[in-house]
């Protein structure tokens, strides 16, 4: 399955917004990079679904413009409520991006309604498990030091991504940082244990 990073040439802050044209053309998160709806008609004219890992500022902010590009028909799937959710998805749904199927896996502490996204060999991953962020270059997580928040509850839901993982995920595409390709499982361990260290991700938390 072939992933393009539509978010990668942003010069403001935003979020990896991934696109995959392969059977079913689908856009993981939107990012808040103007301009995110013309990298997408550079690869697709027919984008069918949108599917949201949370909905912090820089992963929703251009929602509503690849909705008004792409048509009413859009689906948008979300775990949490949005004026433009079509599709309300719960831990152990299954979302069909591009042309493979997806487990939804709930996964909060860096967001209430965070929820990743594992397949037999893929995983976006969102905030919950990053890599190559600046903070970390192996093996990262989402910041835990702002309202809503939680550190032990991004424990519980990396623990909770590595049960449900299998075992041959190559893969991942996370929401900050890096595309890692290679044992994805070795990643999000390393991210565990850097987490349940429980020191700060950054300085100034």
């Amino acid at each position: 399955m072939a992933v393009i990073n539509v978010t990668d040439d942003a010069e403001t802050f935003t979020c990896n917004a991934y696109l995959t044209t392969d059977g079913r053309p689908t856009l993981v998160d939107a990012g808040s990079m103007d301009g995110v709806v013309d990298v997408v008609r550079e690869h697709t004219d027919a984008l069918e679904a949108v599917v949201l890992t949370h909905q912090h500022g820089d992963h929703v902010a251009e929602l509503e413009a690849v909705h008004d590009a792409f048509g009413p028909d859009l689906e948008v799937y979300a775990y949490a409520d949005h004026p433009l959710r079509t599709e309300a998805i719960e831990d152990g749904d299954t979302v069909t991006i591009g042309d493979e199927a997806f487990d939804v896996v709930y996964t909060p502490g860096h967001a209430d309604d965070h929820i990743s996204l594992v397949s037999a060999s893929t995983l976006y991953s969102g905030d919950v498990v990053v890599h190559d962020d600046g903070a970390f270059d192996y093996g990262s997580f989402g910041r835990t030091d702002m309202a809503g928040q939680s550190r032990e509850t991004l424990i519980e839901s990396i623990q909770r991504l590595l049960q449900r993982m299998p075992e041959g995920v190559e893969h991942m595409y996370a929401g900050h940082g890096d595309v890692f390709h290679g044992g994805v499982r070795d990643v999000v361990q390393t991210a565990l244990e850097r987490a349940e260290k429980r020191e700060p991700k950054y300085p100034d938390e």
